[in-house]
């Protein structure tokens, strides 16, 4: 079983790792390294395909693979001419909203909204959906990644 304390662990772990990449990015550090170990730890690249459909993404909007879902957030792949970096964007704080998180067995799934604050403390209002599953060592991963702007008419 997953629990939701685990959710909101690996959650926090996404957030701070997104950071985390940002600030290497701007102190000239190895955040490349940084953002494969992120996808490593976090999504389950090592079960299969993740479904990845990031937020900034409307030419190839939907991603199978690790290098595609890589691109999206450090940019520099020619095959994904429209990224740019969504981790190096200067984001100070990543917070999730869950407005629903539901377990079954070995699967959680959680929609929201997730907030990222820029310096003036002015906010990105971005609505997700998250699946989780926990792999043969018991570690919980990302296996599908959908954010989008809410509507706008």
């Amino acid at each position: 079983m997953i629990s939701k304390k685990e959710v909101l662990n690996i959650q926090e772990k996404w957030s701070d790792g997104l950071l985390t990449i940002g600030k290497l990015y701007r102190n000239s550090l190895d955040y490349k390294q940084a953002a494969l170990n992120y996808l490593s730890e976090l999504y389950g690249f090592h079960m299969g395909e993740v479904f990845f459909k990031p937020t900034l993404a409307s030419v190839q909007q939907f991603r199978l693979t690790k290098d595609a879902a890589l691109s999206y957030f450090i940019g520099g792949n020619s095959n994904f001419d429209e990224d740019s970096g969504f981790a190096l964007l200067e984001w100070e704080a990543v917070r999730f909203e869950n407005i629903g998180l539901r377990i079954e067995g070995n699967i959680a799934i959680a929609m929201g909204n997730y907030y990222f604050q820029k310096e003036d403390k002015s906010e990105v209002k971005v609505e997700y959906t998250f699946i989780y599953k926990k792999d043969d060592s018991g570690k919980l991963c990302i296996i599908l990644h959908d954010s989008h702007f809410p509507y706008n008419s």
